[in-house]
């Protein structure tokens, strides 16, 4: 079991087991996570399952689960009704249950977002209890800069305190956004919020890349400390330089791994699965680039 994680004193002491036995679950022994996130179906509606550039499967939800499950990933994360609609037949999947979620319909420059909580964490612990479901951790986001901000840290501090209560893992998608934010990917800004989600409590932090070299991550590291930080996968490019970004973020910058949505989905089966195993190999393997990019190429 990875000695990386420091068990938090939320974590009570007949849920220290469980809660070190999903940290090991999910970043497969490594203390990196490689998360497979598959919220996008209300974050973007159907805009990032149809398209020229994206696989005909990738329009049915089945298709997330079918590379989840026989892929190596660390968690994959989606939404309570997916998960309850196809989990019974993939239960080997690592689960991550995400809380929030809000359309794209609104856009920013006509209100600042707010994304209010779906579920209670106790409904989450009675699902995995009665469904026997690998469901090890939840995710919810918040818009650190909205003027909302407050409404949503304080559902992620009880959300986040909760899930530690029942030995589950907590991440937290962070993306500064509002009226009053410029420029969402400032190197300095990220750091901030990184440090936010330190100081809810949360065992990972989803951050968005800042602007400049992948050095820059540095300071989110640091300003996170024992909270994990991972990057967004953000939109379609090539596995190649995907894969190549991935690996200087986490030896130039020391990230805690990735958190990879439609540079996957996107993907035929065969090729997603490939891209998930290759990720995995930098992630929690240490793989070097020439090998991940032999696994995603299938040699």
């Amino acid at each position: 079991m990875t000695a990386r994680f420091h068990v938090p004193a939320d974590v009570p002491d007949g849920e220290r087991l469980t809660y070190l036995t999903n940290i090991d679950r999910a970043t497969q022994g490594s203390g990196r996570l490689m998360l497979m996130a598959g919220d996008q179906k209300v974050e973007h509606l159907n805009n990032d399952f149809i398209g020229d550039d994206v696989a005909e499967d990738d329009g049915d939800p089945e298709h997330l689960f079918r590379i989840a499950s026989q892929a190596r990933i660390g968690l994959f994360a989606t939404q309570l009704g997916l998960i309850a609609r196809y989990g019974p037949d993939y239960a080997t999947i690592p689960y991550l249950v995400k809380l929030n979620a809000k359309t794209n319909l609104i856009p920013t420059a006509a209100g600042d977002p707010l994304s209010r909580q779906w579920h209670e964490v106790s409904q989450i612990v009675r699902l995995r209890d009665s469904s026997g479901l690998n469901i090890l951790g939840v995710g919810y986001t918040i818009y650190p800069g909205s003027q909302h901000e407050s409404v949503m840290l304080a559902e992620a501090a009880r959300i986040i305190f909760e899930a530690h209560q029942h030995g589950m893992l907590a991440v937290i998608w962070a993306y500064p956004r509002g009226q009053q934010i410029t420029d969402e990917h400032d190197p300095h800004l990220i750091a901030g919020v990184a440090g936010l989600v330190a100081c809810l409590g949360a065992d990972f932090a989803k951050v968005n890349a800042p602007r400049g070299e992948a050095g820059v991550l540095r300071e989110a590291v640091r300003a996170a400390g024992r909270t994990g930080v991972v990057c967004a996968g953000g939109g379609e490019t090539t596995a190649e330089g995907f894969l190549e970004r991935l690996h200087t973020q986490i030896h130039a910058a020391g990230i805690a791994g990735s958190a990879t949505g439609r540079n996957i989905h996107q993907r035929s089966l065969d090729e997603a699965i490939r891209l998930c195993n290759a990720i995995s190999a930098l992630s929690v393997e240490d793989a070097t680039l020439e090998q991940a990019l032999q696994i995603y190429r299938g040699h």
